[in-house]
Order: C-alpha cells, then sequence, then structure tokens
C-alpha cells in the first residue's frame, strides 16, 4: 500500500495490473463503498482490463483506478473507506508527472458535492448521456407488468410457444455450450472484423476463461437441446445487481427478452434493483435499453481541474 500523510503530494503511484490474486483485496474496499456503477465490478475490471488498458493501485487503503492509453488516461473516483482528500491529490500529481491533464471520473451526486466540499471552485464536473448506467426494478423486469412492457411480454408468449425450451443456470457442466453458442453468434456478427466487437470478444473470452473465478453467474436457454441464448453477470452493491454480457440469436423471437426474465426469476429476486450498463452512443444499444424504461439513468460526472496550468 501506498502511504500518504493527508494533504501531501506524491509522485508516480505504483499502478498494476488487475489480477485474481487481488480480487478480495478489492472487494472488500467496493463493499465499503457500495457504489451502484457498473465500473465498481472487479469482473468488469478484470475481463476489460486488457482492451481498456484498465491498471489498479493501492492508495491509502483506496482502490484506485486509471483506464486508456498515454496522454489519454482517466482515473475512476477512488473506493473504500477514511480520508480520501490525500488520495484525490495522490491522483492528481500521479498525472502532473505523466504530464497530462487530471480527469477523474465515476462519481455520482454525492461524490461529487464530497468533491467541492473537498476542493472548493477546483474542479468542472460533466456528465456524458452516452455513459450513464441503466437502473431497472428488479421486480417490474421480471413481472414486465404495465402497458409500456405489453411488446415484451408478448414477445416471451411467441418463444414460450416452442414446446421445447428450457433454461438453465450456468455450471461446469454446460458452459462450454454456451461458448460454442457465443462462437457462433461472433461468427454472424463478425466480431472480429469490427474493432469494438472485437475488444468486446476478447472481454467475453476472459469472462468465459475465468468464470468460477471471478464470482459470476449465468443463465442460459436452450431450444430443441441447442443454446440459444446466455447472459452472465454478478451482484454489484448491497442492493443492485449488475449485467456484464447477453448473447442470443437475432432470428428467434422473444430470446433476449425471455434470457433477461428467467435470469432474473432465478437469481435476483433478493435484490432491489438490476443495472444493465452503459449504451456507449451505440444506437441500437440504446434502443435497446430504453424500450424497457429504465426505472432511472444513473449519470457518471467527470471532473477536470478549472486551471489545469496553475
Amino acid at each position: 500500500m501506498r502511504e500518504l500523510p493527508a494533504g501531501r503530494m506524491d509522485s508516480l503511484l505504483p499502478f498494476k495490473d488487475v489480477e485474481l490474486q487481488d480480487r478480495a483485496w478489492i472487494e472488500e474496499r467496493l463493499k465499503q463503498s457500495d457504489f451502484k456503477s457498473c465500473d465498481y465490478s472487479f469482473a468488469n475490471n478484470f475481463i476489460w482490463r486488457k482492451p481498456n488498458r484498465i491498471e489498479w493501485a493501492d492508495v491509502n487503503g483506496f482502490y484506485c483506478l486509471k483506464s486508456g492509453a498515454e496522454g489519454q488516461i482517466a482515473y475512476t473516483y477512488p473506493a473504500g473507506s477514511g480520508d480520501i482528500k490525500p488520495v484525490i491529490l495522490a491522483l492528481m500529481e500521479d498525472a502532473a508527472e505523466r504530464g497530462m491533464g487530471f480527469r477523474l471520473r465515476g462519481m455520482n451526486l454525492e461524490t461529487v458535492k464530497l468533491m467541492q466540499t473537498l476542493f472548493p471552485d477546483q474542479f468542472d464536473y460533466s456528465n456524458h448521456r452516452d455513459y450513464c448506467d441503466y437502473i431497472y426494478s428488479v421486480e417490474r423486469l421480471t413481472t414486465l407488468r404495465g402497458k409500456k412492457l405489453h411488446s415484451k411480454r408478448n414477445h416471451i408468449a411467441r418463444f414460450k410457444d416452442n414446446p421445447d425450451w428450457a433454461y438453465e443456470d450456468i455450471n461446469a457442466e454446460n458452459i462450454n455450450d454456451c461458448w460454442d453458442m457465443n462462437t457462433e453468434w461472433c461468427k454472424i456478427y463478425k466480431c472480429y472484423d469490427d474493432e469494438s466487437l472485437n475488444h468486446e470478444a476478447c472481454a467475453v473470452k476472459q469472462a468465459f476463461k475465468y468464470f468460477f473465478e471471478l464470482g459470476l453467474r449465468g443463465g442460459l436457454l436452450r431450444l430443441n437441446g441447442k443454446v440459444i441464448a446466455y447472459t452472465m453477470g454478478e451482484p454489484l452493491s448491497s442492493d443492485t445487481y449488475v449485467m456484464h454480457i447477453e448473447k442470443a440469436f437475432p432470428e428467434i423471437q422473444g430470446a433476449y427478452p425471455m434470457i433477461n426474465q428467467q435470469f432474473l426469476i432465478h437469481n435476483c429476486q433478493d435484490f432491489i434493483y438490476v443495472n444493465r450498463e452503459e449504451d456507449l452512443g451505440d444506437e441500437g444499444l440504446r434502443k435497446a435499453k430504453s424500450s424497457y424504461y429504465p426505472d432511472f439513468l444513473l449519470e457518471k460526472y467527470e471532473a477536470t481541474l478549472k486551471n489545469p496550468q496553475a
């Protein structure tokens, strides 16, 4: 752990790769903060560590993340408990040592207010629609009640017209069947010909490879014995579940809403909310996520220095 006296700025921080052996320490800090944002998931940080160049450091017992290529690095608001001001100062000094502007991401309104108290008039704060998390009521997505979700109920009814369908939780016996389905899905969508899909494919491969070590949970749908949809997620906070991955064959009506609903029924009834992550500005994702009418969009703020040269 890098220990910093209160108010002291130190130089370059010892950032390192996110590794499985770090999971227990990191998840304890995430539990202390209890954030609802998908940015605060060890599994998410781990599977995306290479595509997004994610590294972490222990600063005064806080979990500190940086991501991005040199010159485009951003830091994530630290997770943990205690005096956060010297930790923020250390991140600012780290950015200065790297010769780049300081950007701190992932803040909610509560942490923005704390930053304004600790650093009055030092930062500008902004949020971008592309990075808002979609948060839904588990109860509402399970029952799909109401006129707005009538079409989802219809799609599920059409899927259930198939006489030979089955839901299973992902386990050691069926995970390879899911991987085979994912491989076929990637061929359909030409994952490796598109940079964004290629990055996602790398993250998904890590999720499959380390599914059990990461504490992930998942579910699959079979039709006539063949896997045609699957999903993966994990508990995120005391009241929120997060879904990281969801795939279905597009030609099968109702497969997406069905795997969504069935997983919630079997795994998420002890949670109030489910976080289905951001849309990252993708029009297709935005339409799909919006079609479930989120209870709210979790805004994530970014802080930048007002006078970076001062």
